[in-house]
């Protein structure tokens, strides 16, 4: 179960008017930007209007046992999350959303899944915030718990709407806001790859690994795996932008074909160091923007079992350039995704609270920027003192002094030159940061 609730503020996209529980039904893959399958959804009401604010997503918990503290949970991030925006909601509607499970009908689906809508309304009061609507779908149809009426909520349900024939998706259209797909088919582009090759990556992980931890545990030769990490990634960005555009499926396809087993095995492994991914997340705006994002992806789908809680920091970094770039839902998808793998991977956290909250990623991109720019400046100045700008002094004839020892380097030196291919690390245990 994925236990960091997901939501995003209030939106500023064109006003229209939503009458009953089969337009709502209709709207909700709009309110997220894709369908949201195995997914409880809660959006704030304002206003004697019900205009749309907040709106929250979490995995339904497998277990009933469960259903009681999420919904207190789920309704008081809710609220609260909405009081610090700045506006407690009026009103609150829910969504239930699952398909039918192991030969049972939408109908079975929907009773089975009312105790939780009960729960979730019961929270929701206990705040003195009252639920309008809670709708369950399932298997293309929709039911309403709250509505009494057999005339317009048959307990057999009714069908969802036909694709693009609502006024929302009329309005969704003209406002250039698109729908992509099931919240399932976003999660398949950042999910390891399950085909023959997944050996192959294996033994490149574990090759990479064997190579880097004895480097971890020299300072010198640490800085050097992260600069050799960040500059191979580097090359895999550019190669990436080269490639011709294609749609999403194939354009997966081609970056995977692209990047090596040892290549991907090598960048995975060195972004488990903190300030190596930190450095990373530099990449996150501008035209280098897209191409670090289709290499997140990639080596996501390149943390095969037994590394699986590797893929947090790629997932991490694509959430981050999403949320960046503006593509909250995508960053949603991803961050949780990488809370899924690791729930106690810090940068993950705090990237999915600040996007719940509704902050502006602009604050962290300063941050980052600023980090850049003292790091060059920082460069530079070792750059003139390397050039000679230390001042050279005049001493009189024959009061010269003559150095004692050889000006050529020797073996400590020289090792310490020596620049190691960032094998990167090992299996779980090896990670330097969260």
């Amino acid at each position: 179960m994925n236990k960091h609730p997901e939501s995003t503020g209030p939106s500023e996209e064109q006003q229209i008017t939503l009458r009953g529980p089969a337009e709502l039904a209709d709207a909700l893959p709009y309110l997220m930007g894709f369908h949201p399958n195995d997914s409880v959804v809660m959006v704030a009401l304002h206003g004697g209007r019900g205009r749309f604010g907040g709106r929250l997503r979490l995995g339904i918990p497998q277990s009933a046992g469960e259903w009681p503290a999420v919904a207190e949970q789920l309704a008081e991030c809710l609220i609260k999350g909405s009081e610090r925006r700045g506006s407690r909601p009026d009103a609150i509607v829910v969504f239930l959303c699952q398909d039918p499970v192991d030969g049972e009908t939408g109908n079975q689906a929907m009773e089975r899944l009312r105790p939780l809508a009960q729960l979730l309304r019961t929270a929701c009061g206990a705040l003195d915030v009252p639920v309008l609507e809670a709708l369950c779908i399932s298997g293309n149809r929709f039911w309403s718990y709250v509505c009494p009426d057999a005339r317009c909520c048959p307990a057999e349900g009714n069908a969802l709407a036909m694709p693009g024939t609502s006024v929302m998706a009329a309005a969704a259209t003209y406002a250039g806001v698109q729908v992509r797909g099931s919240l399932r088919e976003m999660e398949a582009r950042l999910m390891p790859v399950t085909h023959t090759s997944n050996d192959a990556q294996q033994r490149a992980l574990d090759s990479a690994g064997s190579a880097m931890v004895p480097l971890l545990f020299d300072q010198e030769r640490r800085r050097e795996v992260g600069v050799a990490t960040l500059e191979l990634a580097r090359r895999l960005m550019d190669r990436l932008g080269k490639a011709p555009a294609a749609a999403p499926s194939l354009a997966d396809i081609n970056d995977d074909r692209l990047i090596t087993d040892e290549e991907a095995a090598s960048v995975i492994l060195g972004l488990q160091d903190r300030e190596t991914r930190d450095r990373a997340a530099e990449w996150m705006e501008g035209p280098e923007a897209y191409a670090a994002l289709r290499l997140w992806r990639a080596l996501a789908r390149r943390c095969v079992a037994p590394y699986e809680e590797h893929a947090a920091a790629p997932l991490t970094l694509a959430g981050w350039v999403s949320w960046s770039t503006g593509d909250e839902p995508a960053a949603r998808v991803a961050l949780g995704l990488a809370l899924r793998l690791d729930s106690h991977y810090t940068f993950a956290q705090l990237l999915h609270e600040a996007c719940n909250q509704g902050l502006d990623p602009e604050t962290l991109r300063r941050c980052l920027r600023g980090e850049r720019g003292t790091r060059s400046a920082r460069r530079g100045r070792r750059t003139e003192r390397v050039a000679g700008a230390r001042p050279v002094r005049v001493r009189p004839a024959g009061r010269a002094r003559v150095r004692s020892g050889s000006s050529r380097p020797g073996p400590a030196a020289a090792g310490r030159r020596r620049t190691s291919r960032p094998g990167v690390q090992g299996r779980r245990g090896t990670r330097t940061g969260r």
